[in-house]
């Protein structure tokens, strides 16, 4: 994506930031952090560190065609050497990958407009009429951001004129990285370097938006305000009480933990940002309604769509979407195709089977 468009995105800055990602109800489970293999060597008490093999994967299928999907998950352990000797032997067989999915801002200008709307998409960043951030909040919420920005960004004064939604997102980043993780671990890059080396297509899962007039959609963005606080003050939220749980899911993830990832809570603080911006009448305006209807439209076609015509394919998906009853892979089962968790995950919403050994199975 150019990044321009990027801009124009409002820079939130994960890969699939706006993503469908259906949550699961939050259970009655511990919040302590998962016990961690003896194998595994700690960066920090409680961040997992070294080589991990991550969780296993699903399988779909219909017809002896198979479609096996990894369960993502943001944020992961910063140092952490993901290897899935089982991912390598599904891609070595695949014909297709689908990426996650996401949407795509497309803008209708030449060069020189470009050039200007640069500058222009870099000031919808910034708050109206040149405020700063104590001056667009109560006092009580400025106190606890200076908290953690004088721990996690230190002395920024740029900062103190972005837009709420803005400063929250450079917090949260800090934040993860002073907390020993990061939004994805390197999984998609490692995914990518294994499709390239063998071969296999990777294809983008998207939903389209071209916006014929962007400057119109600029001032429409300032002019609209979407709701900054709430994504601002769940940030802080998240940072202030959600990093021991946000830990422990990441270790789950890279110890291959399912029940346990399943049991901790998630904060949410993605869908909330999200809807900030997707939820706002600038965003109705330019064809961004129901984004996570559309996102699942995209990737169910593209998912029967491989399932179709490959032997073997391979997708990412965020884990909450494999993990929740209505989620991705519950509309396949619901359509016909068999659904299997792996190995140890009881009672999932498509459990059943195993994939120990993707590569036998996937011949059939």
């Amino acid at each position: 994506m150019r990044p321009w468009i990027m801009l124009l995105g409002f820079a939130l800055a994960a890969p699939a930031a706006f993503g469908a990602q259906a949550q699961v109800p939050p259970s009655a489970g511990t919040t302590a952090t998962p016990p961690v293999p003896a194998e595994v060597p700690l960066l920090a008490p409680v961040v997992v560190s070294g080589v991990v093999s991550g969780p296993g994967l699903w399988k779909v299928s219909r017809d002896g065609h198979v479609l096996w999907v990894l369960g993502t998950l943001s944020p992961l352990p910063g140092n952490m050497q993901w290897e899935s000797h089982e991912v390598e032997q599904v891609l070595a067989q695949s014909k297709q990958v689908l990426l996650q999915p996401k949407i795509e801002l497309k803008a209708d200008v030449g060069f020189f407009g470009k050039l200007f709307l640069l500058p222009s998409a870099y000031g919808a960043r910034k708050n109206p009429d040149g405020k700063s951030l104590d001056q667009v909040m109560d006092a009580s919420t400025y106190a606890r951001w200076l908290v953690l920005k004088r721990k996690y960004i230190g002395n920024d004064g740029g900062i103190e004129r972005w837009r709420p939604l803005f400063a929250a997102e450079e917090l949260y980043n800090k934040a993860l990285k002073g907390n020993g993780l990061n939004r994805d671990g390197g999984v998609p890059g490692k995914v990518a370097a294994l499709a390239k080396q063998d071969g296999v297509v990777e294809t983008p899962v998207r939903y389209r938006v071209e916006i014929r007039h962007p400057r119109d959609a600029i001032k429409a963005f300032k002019a609209a305000a979407p709701s900054d606080m709430e994504c601002f003050d769940r940030t802080l939220d998240a940072i202030e009480h959600d990093l021991p749980a946000m830990t422990a899911r990441a270790n789950a993830w890279a110890t291959g933990d399912l029940e346990a990832l399943r049991a901790l809570p998630d904060s949410h603080r993605h869908d909330t940002c999200v809807a900030a911006v997707t939820g706002a009448g600038f965003a109705r305006q330019f064809g961004m309604a129901d984004i996570p209807a559309q996102l699942e439209a995209a990737w169910l076609a593209a998912a029967r769509d491989a399932l179709a015509k490959n032997d073997t394919s391979f997708a990412m998906l965020p884990m909450d979407e494999l993990l929740s009853p209505d989620g991705y892979l519950a509309r396949l089962k619901a359509q016909g195709y068999a659904v299997e968790a792996p190995l140890g995950l009881d009672d999932a919403p498509a459990a059943g089977g195993s994939v120990a050994a993707p590569v036998s199975a996937a011949a059939h």
